[in-house]
This record gives structure tokens, C-alpha cells and sequence, in this order.
């Protein structure tokens, strides 16, 4: 009786249903939750046909290979943890836009992984450029990305978007190419708070140090580094007063 009761005072406990795996002392570490099994052939069938559950085909807006057009962004070549990251924000509630929560939320965890492998895999459009070497200060949009402006403690965006806006890792996307519209609408979701912040919450206080002149000139400035970006206009960078026009367009 006492061996049985000693038997079973050693024997581990069995944890209640939902609780999480705990190693105990000389047991191994469970392993983590596997990650859903992305499939880049699974995205290319969702983004050209939509999938069973209702969700739209992606390329109704972004284009038969992820190029972007018109407000649209450019998907191609954007890493897949940043795009599933959006996926996923989408779906949750997080990320509010109209014509892609809806989406997201038709779509299973498995399919927004193997939709944002796919994109990743996409090469970049041809005509992405790089940008120029010679930014000007009366240049607003080509200094801020090159350059930034450290009298406010902002940053140069090339520093994590990388030379040109062409994207940097797994995280930072690509810029360059993106509908002007498209990252103004971004910029000032950042400096609202209406979009979740991105690695270590870094485009909050960029976009918060920008004024609505400065978006537009960024904008207009990745914008014109594709040519597929021709057709669509420019914004227009707001009228600043003469008064304010040598302070970065701050008041």
C-alpha cells in the first residue's frame, strides 16, 4: 500500500484539457506548435482562382503576378513573414481595411502561409529601379528616404527598406513600385494607430515625425522608381505656407 501510494505521488500529473505542455525535471522540452504547412502551389491556385470558402482571387487586384497597380500594392518579391503577418492581421480584426478583412477571414491559416509563400517566390517587376544616388534637399521625397531628417530623430527609410526601397529580409518590404496612394493610405494608418505597428512598433514613430507634405513626397518618390506606377497619378503634396515651408513643412 505504501509503495503503491509512494508510485504514485512520483507519477507526473495529468495536466487538465488546454493546458499548455510543460516539460518537467529530466523530461525533454515539448516541442513548439508546428507552423501551417505553406504550399506555394496552394497560393498560386488561391491568388488566380479564389478559394472554396469564398475569398477572391487575388490577382483581380494585384495583378497576374503580384505587381500592384492603381491603390493596389505590390505583393511580389515581399517577404513571406511579412506577408502573412498582414494576412493574419487582416483576419484577426487588427488591420482594418474593408476589401481585405473579409478576405483574410475566408481564408484558414494554412492558406494565407502558402498565399504569402507564393508571393514571396514571385520575382519583382522588371521595372523596379533603383533609386538615384544624388538626392537633393529640395528633393523632400528622395532625401527623407536616403537621407531621413535627424534634426527630428527620423530615420531614412533605405535603412530598413534597404537601397532603393527594394526590401530588406524577411520583415521590411519592398517600397519601390508601390502605388503612391497605397503608401500614403499606410503612412497615415501608422500615424493614427488604425494599423499595427511592425517590428520593434518602428513605423509609428516614423510616420508620427512625418507631416501630410512628407508623405506625399516619399510617396510620389517610391512611387516613380516603378514604371508601372506611370499610370497611376501622383497625390498631391499639400500647400504648405511660406512661413512654415523652411521648417520641413511642420508647423
Amino acid at each position: 500500500m505504501a509503495a503503491a501510494a509512494q508510485v504514485h505521488a512520483q507519477a507526473p500529473a495529468t495536466p487538465p484539457p488546454g493546458s499548455p505542455a510543460i516539460a518537467l525535471p529530466g523530461q525533454p522540452t515539448p516541442p513548439p506548435e508546428a507552423a501551417p504547412q505553406a504550399s506555394a502551389e496552394a497560393g498560386r491556385q488561391i491568388a488566380a482562382k479564389g478559394s472554396a470558402q469564398g475569398a477572391a482571387a487575388c490577382i483581380s487586384c494585384h495583378g497576374e503576378r503580384g505587381e500592384g497597380g492603381a491603390s493596389f500594392p505590390r505583393l511580389a518579391g515581399t517577404g513571406a513573414a511579412y506577408l502573412r503577418a498582414q494576412l493574419d492581421a487582416f483576419a484577426d480584426g487588427s488591420r482594418a481595411n474593408p476589401i481585405m478583412q473579409p478576405i483574410a477571414k475566408a481564408l484558414n491559416a494554412q492558406e494565407r502561409a502558402s498565399l504569402a509563400l507564393y508571393y514571396s517566390r514571385l520575382p519583382a517587376p522588371a521595372a523596379v529601379q533603383p533609386a538615384r544616388a544624388d538626392a537633393s534637399p529640395d528633393d523632400t521625397g528622395a532625401w527623407l528616404a536616403a537621407r531621413g531628417r535627424w534634426s527630428d530623430g527620423l530615420p531614412a527609410c533605405a535603412q530598413c527598406h534597404g537601397p532603393g526601397g527594394q526590401g530588406v529580409g524577411e520583415h521590411f518590404p519592398p517600397l519601390a513600385g508601390q502605388p503612391a496612394a497605397y503608401i500614403v493610405e499606410q503612412l497615415k494608418a501608422w500615424r493614427g494607430n488604425a494599423r499595427p505597428p511592425g517590428p520593434l512598433k518602428l513605423m509609428v514613430a516614423v510616420a508620427a515625425k512625418l507631416s501630410d507634405a512628407d508623405i506625399a513626397a516619399v510617396a510620389n518618390h517610391y512611387a516613380g522608381l516603378g514604371q508601372q506606377s506611370s499610370s497611376v497619378p501622383a497625390v498631391a503634396a499639400p500647400a504648405v505656407p511660406a512661413a512654415t515651408a523652411h521648417n520641413g513643412g511642420k508647423p
